[in-house]
């Protein structure tokens, strides 16, 4: 490496102007300061001062308290919005101590008091360079967190993987717009989460957000429910009711599981997205909304149209921005981050002081296949809180079949909740995986032993992603 580069990779000398009145002042500390690495400047008042930060920013600035036309606190007060990226000292006379402390308190960094010797001017300007590489680093960490808090979190949903920080993106910048959404994956991956979150990340999160459970509610009911009801309109319907589009107008509504919706429910939500107009129940007229539609689904919605199931015109409606959560067998990276997300929920909801897990117990967590996803999760580390005698999770503190792969689990143990869904789909995944290996992988002979239809299986093998 030759000399030139070597003066090249110098790191640039700070800027540093002086504002003082007297010359000889001015002379002794910009040959001193020279000689010590700055690329100095001198302005005789506050009024040079002023025009000289207008066209350079410096790092420091040492400036006289009492000087004529405009004295030292006048050009920091005048000044100040200018000088951001500037560290200013003062140099006070003796009987001006107390201003240069008024103009710490409005921002200053320090005061010099005269007389001085030389090594007191360098020493404070190198405890002002420390300071200063300080607020640069604490200011880069605050942006790294700041990075990582973005990548980690939308709403109230954590995560560390490539592929929910990739959903994490597509919501917030989702949430910015009115679009219909369709938010699809397994049950329990926060599917919920993910549409809270586009709604107070966008424009209507002062406004109502209204959510329902499309297979929750009897079909008799779920259209009043939905549209409202005027007077009258059925036996029991003794005065108009505002349904749940009206209640959510101006904010979202949150349609979840869409599936379930009967064919004639379908045609008049269609009507609702297509006309932004909803008739309620036993009326003659339409009413005008402004509703945004977040609809979801557990289940393949291309492959019911193809059943005849579910109207493709309603599906194209919905589907304008797919959002696909995938399910926590598919990124075991965020394992780790969700549980200490649950440890300190549960901290405080239960007044406990668990600080982690085990390797041991993360390893079974680690191993465990997760049919119920992200809730199945949630719901083993309450129990794992509840049981803790330690501040450590240990491996007995979670169900003794945990990341165990074994056909004979007892029913408490395989199903570890209360949601007959997710049993359901637990046990359906179950019965069909041991049924493909009694007949060694043969579907037209496991569709005849489940007494299910053999597109049926292929359907479920397909849903529920069993390696055959």
């Amino acid at each position: 490496m030759d000399n030139k580069t070597i003066k090249d990779n110098k790191p640039p000398k700070k800027r540093l102007l002086i504002i003082d009145d007297e010359e000889n002042m001015r002379h002794m500390l910009s040959s001193l300061l020279n000689k010590s690495g700055y690329r100095v400047d001198t302005a005789s008042d506050g009024t040079d001062a002023l025009e000289m930060v207008d066209q350079t920013l410096y790092d420091f600035i040492l400036c006289d308290l009492k000087m004529p036309n405009m004295d030292g606190m006048e050009f920091f007060e005048t000044a100040r919005d200018k000088l951001w990226a500037s560290t200013v000292i003062m140099m006070s006379a003796y009987g001006s101590i107390e201003t240069a402390v008024e103009a710490m308190k409005k921002g200053a960094y320090d005061f010099i008091s005269k007389p001085f010797k030389s090594d007191e001017v360098l020493l404070t300007l190198k405890k002002a360079e420390e300071r200063e590489s300080l607020k640069r680093e604490n200011r880069w960490l605050k942006e790294r967190i700041r990075k990582i808090q973005e990548n980690y979190y939308f709403g109230k949903m954590v995560s560390k993987s490539k592929t929910m920080n990739s959903v994490f993106k597509l919501a917030e910048k989702v949430a910015q717009y009115n679009t219909t959404v369709l938010i699809s994956g397994d049950s329990g991956t926060g599917k919920e989460l993910i549409a809270r979150g586009i709604h107070f990340a966008g424009q209507r999160a002062k406004k109502t957000l209204v959510p329902i459970n499309c297979g929750g509610i009897p079909e008799n009911l779920l259209e009043s429910e939905l549209f409202g009801y005027k007077k009258g309109a059925f036996t029991g319907a003794d005065r108009d009711r505002k349904g749940l589009f009206e209640e959510a107008d101006g904010g979202t509504i949150f349609l979840d599981e869409i599936g379930e919706l009967t064919l004639p429910l379908q045609v008049k939500l269609l009507r609702v997205l297509q006309d932004n107009e909803i008739r309620a129940v036993g009326d003659s007229k339409t009413k005008k909304i402004d509703v945004r539609v977040i609809a979801a689904t557990a289940k393949h919605l291309e492959d019911e149209v193809s059943k005849g199931t579910f109207r493709e015109d309603l599906f194209f409606r919905l589907n304008v921005l797919p959002i696909k959560l995938p399910p926590l067998r598919d990124r075991p990276e965020d394992i780790p981050i969700l549980c200490q997300h649950f440890i300190d929920r549960f901290n405080i909801r239960l007044e406990k002081e668990i600080k982690g897990i085990t390797p041991a117990a993360m390893s079974l967590l680690l191993k465990h296949s997760w049919p119920g996803n992200v809730r199945e999760l949630e719901n083993i580390i309450e129990r794992a809180v509840v049981l803790a005698e330690d501040a450590i999770l240990l491996p007995e503190n979670f169900p003794p079949e945990l990341g165990a792969e074994s056909d004979t689990e007892r029913m408490d143990d395989l199903f570890g909740g209360y949601s007959l869904k997710v049993a359901r789909k637990i046990l359906e995944k179950k019965i069909i995986t041991r049924a493909l290996k009694a007949t060694d992988g043969n579907r037209t002979q496991a569709a005849r032993i489940l007494e299910i239809s053999h597109p049926s299986l292929l359907s479920k093998i397909k849903t529920y992603n069993i390696l055959v």
